[in-house]
């Protein structure tokens, strides 16, 4: 029998937010602030030939606390949102645990996962602004697909750089993306010069998110009459400030039924979904309301960024071609091994959750992928849900600390991120269920190769 939380919790479409909410503001010190090679801070005319004016207005504002959100996007927002809070009834009894745990489920529209929630506000700002072209990188294809679906409904042309190994593991996503009327080119490709360069040091490279980021940065600066620009799923502030709709409808949802988590567990490749959902509940802790909260990021193994990198500025991408960021880093020029949580492959992680890393606010683990598919299996068994390879990074991580409240019968409150299906990750799924699977853990001396590019910039680092 279950107790008086219902399996889901629902919000009404009134009670999706008005506004994001930009943890910034609240943050005791500041994430440092980008710059250019140069060590300059950068300013906005330095960005406006790469982003959308009102974009780059919300990157740089660490001090306004809500950006009221568009009436169109929010519109648009009403037609997958309020996504529900769930009660894991299934999974705790199977582990036999006093915690209550939780998930907010992102996965209900096309693009299965919560990319949808920026896509459509950094489509919707540049075609407010008059342009006409947009380009972007993907891993595992969840935003390649969302920001298909939202330039599609805004009208813009959308160029993707699709990740290499993830464009010939999932040939579903790059079908739907060109549904949706994109055009998908697996990176590294020869169509950029950013591109040509990698391939000719690294013929047979798998790709990675910052080399694809280059190649869309390059070609969003080529746009005929200056009307295109680059959009990214993830790291920046402005991404992780439109993901906080997602914890800001956990936090409603859990005051209704009268709970609060003391863990928040979320993945984490480049930040955005982990930085959305931790958002007005790590406000609580760094006010001082509710200080002891914990916080657990969650990174692959074979990526492990905020567990083994360097926190340094660093280039956001493989090229070197964009303004450098204050992060956990693994060097620009790391390239990690193919595995199969395309999304969470990225050699950095986004300024805000690194600096309340580095502060201690925020806890980091990292996983190995088997163990993260046979929770993910685990999960859909009892859940019916079967979650995308990315979010069962989560689950590994909120199964295993409710296995702690079962050993010390503490009934903790374990709330993380489903963010995403994993319905077109088959050939990943498939693999380990035939034991074709393996893990990679970069050695040290892999490690340092990725390091030594980590730039010097006189009088910064």
């Amino acid at each position: 029998m279950t107790g008086t939380t219902p399996y889901r919790t629902y919000l009404s479409e009134q009670q999706i937010p008005t506004a994001w909410y930009n943890l910034r503001a609240d943050m005791p010190e500041k994430p440092e602030p980008m710059r250019l090679p140069n060590g300059a801070v950068a300013t906005h005319t330095d960005l406006t030939p790469v982003f959308a004016d009102a974009l780059i207005d919300q990157e740089l504002d660490d001090d306004t606390a809500y950006f009221e959100i568009p009436e169109p996007v929010r519109e648009m927002y009403k037609v997958y949102r309020p996504s529900p809070l769930c009660r894991a009834y299934n999974l705790e009894r199977a582990l036999g645990t006093p915690a209550h745990i939780y998930y907010k489920f992102e996965g209900n529209n096309t693009s299965g996962s919560h990319k949808l929630n920026s896509a459509l506000a950094q489509a919707y700002y540049a075609a407010a602004q008059g342009l006409t072209n947009i380009t972007t990188e993907t891993g595992a294809g969840q935003w390649g697909t969302a920001l298909a679906e939202a330039a599609a409904h805004y009208g813009l042309d959308l160029d993707v750089f699709m990740v290499k190994c993830s464009y010939e593991q999932k040939p579903f996503r790059r079908n739907i993306m060109e549904t949706f009327g994109a055009t998908v080119t697996p990176s590294p490709s020869t169509t950029t010069e950013a591109g040509r360069k990698i391939l000719a040091a690294h013929p047979d490279s798998s790709g990675s998110l910052g080399t694809a980021i280059s190649e869309a940065v390059e070609r969003a600066l080529h746009v005929p009459e200056n009307r295109g620009r680059y959009q990214l799923g993830s790291v920046l502030n402005q991404v992780v400030l439109h993901q906080s709709v997602i914890g800001l409808e956990s936090y409603e949802a859990l005051r209704v039924i009268g709970e609060y988590p003391d863990i928040v567990i979320g993945c984490a490749g480049g930040g955005s979904n982990l930085g959305g959902l931790i958002a007005p509940f790590m406000r609580d802790k760094l006010c001082g309301e509710r200080p002891d909260t914990r916080f657990i990021a969650v990174e692959p193994a074979s990526c492990p960024s905020l567990t083994r990198g360097r926190y340094a500025y660093d280039f956001a991408d493989t090229g070197q071609t964009c303004p450098l960021c204050k992060m956990y880093t693994l060097g620009n020029g790391f390239i990690p091994s193919s595995d199969h949580a395309g999304g969470l492959r990225y050699h950095g992680m986004s300024p805000i959750v690194s600096k309340l890393k580095h502060d201690g606010y925020l806890e980091a683990v990292a996983v190995r992928q088997t163990d993260v598919f046979e929770a993910g299996e685990k999960f859909a068994k009892l859940e019916t849900i079967l979650p995308a390879p990315e979010s069962s990074h989560a689950i590994l991580a909120a199964i295993r600390e409710a296995e702690k409240c079962r050993e010390t019968g503490e009934a903790k409150t374990i709330l993380f991120g489903l963010t995403g299906t994993g319905y077109f990750d088959m050939v990943a799924y498939d693999k380990y269920n035939r034991g074709e699977m393996s893990d990679h853990v970069p050695s040290d001396e892999e490690l340092e190769a990725g390091f030594a590019t980590i730039p010097s910039i006189p009088g910064v680092q």
